[in-house]
C-alpha cells in the first residue's frame, strides 16, 4: 500500500506527462489528461472481475460470498493465464526501473517480493494444491521470462506506461483484496506497523 501511494501513483503521472509530451495522448471524451488514470482503473476492474469469477469457480476453496451459491466449472487456467502475463510484465518492468536509478530499482523489488508474496497466498487459498503442484511454478518462471524479454525486446516508452499504468491497477486490486481482507481476520496494527516502517524506508534511501 506505501509503495502504491508513494511510489507507483506518481509514476502514473509521470507516464501521462510522458504521453502527452510524445504526443500520444489517446483523447477520450471527458477524460482529456487523464488516459494513464483511465487504463489503471480498467487494470483494477479486470482483475477484479477475474477474482468474482474464481471464487465463484468449482475449484476455489474460498466460501463463495453471500447470495452466490452457485459455482462455475474451470477458471483455474484463465485465472493462472492471467497472473502468468501479470508477473511477467512485472519481471519486465525490472530492467526499467535499474536504467532510472538503483534507488528505483530496490523500492520496486522490494514492494514486489512482498505483492508476489501476497499473491502466492491468495491463489493459494483459492485452488490449494492445484496450484502449489503447477501454478507457482509457472508463475515463478513467468517473473524470469518477462525479465529475460527485457534485454533482448526494448518497448517504446509510451506504450510500457499504458503497460505499466493497467498492472499498477492489477496492483491496487490485488493488494486490497489480500491485504485488507473483510472476511477473514486482519491486524491493524500488524498493518500499520508496515505502512509506518516501509514509509520510513522510502524516505531514508
Amino acid at each position: 500500500m506505501t509503495y502504491i501511494f508513494i511510489e507507483a501513483l506518481p509514476e502514473l503521472r509521470e507516464a501521462q506527462e510522458h504521453l502527452e509530451g510524445e504526443g500520444k495522448h489517446l483523447s477520450i471524451p471527458l477524460f482529456e489528461g487523464h488516459t494513464i488514470f483511465l487504463i489503471a482503473l480498467l487494470g483494477l476492474v479486470c482483475f477484479y472481475g477475474l477474482e468474482n469469477w474464481a471464487a465463484k469457480s468449482t475449484k476455489s476453496h474460498r466460501a463463495p460470498k453471500e447470495g452466490t451459491e452457485k459455482r462455475v466449472e474451470g477458471i483455474f487456467w484463465i485465472h493462472l493465464g492471467a497472473f502468468a502475463v501479470y508477473n511477467s510484465v512485472i519481471g519486465y518492468l525490472i530492467l526499467e526501473q535499474e536504467r532510472q536509478s538503483f534507488k528505483s530499482l530496490l523500492l520496486y523489488c522490494t514492494a514486489m517480493a512482498f505483492h508476489f508474496t501476497v499473491t502466492d497466498h491468495g491463489l493459494s487459498d483459492h485452488f490449494r494444491e492445484e496450484y502449489r503442484k503447477k501454478g507457482r511454478w509457472i508463475l515463478g518462471f513467468s517473473v524470469l521470462l518477462g525479465w529475460g524479454l527485457s534485454l533482448v525486446l526494448q518497448i517504446p516508452q509510451g506504450i510500457l506506461g499504458i503497460i505499466f499504468a493497467f498492472i499498477a491497477g492489477g496492483i491496487i486490486m490485488n493488494v486490497m483484496k489480500e491485504e485488507l481482507p473483510r472476511e477473514r481476520e486482519s491486524n491493524f496494527f500488524a498493518f500499520l506497523t508496515g505502512t509506518v516502517v516501509y514509509a520510513t524506508f522510502l524516505a531514508l534511501i
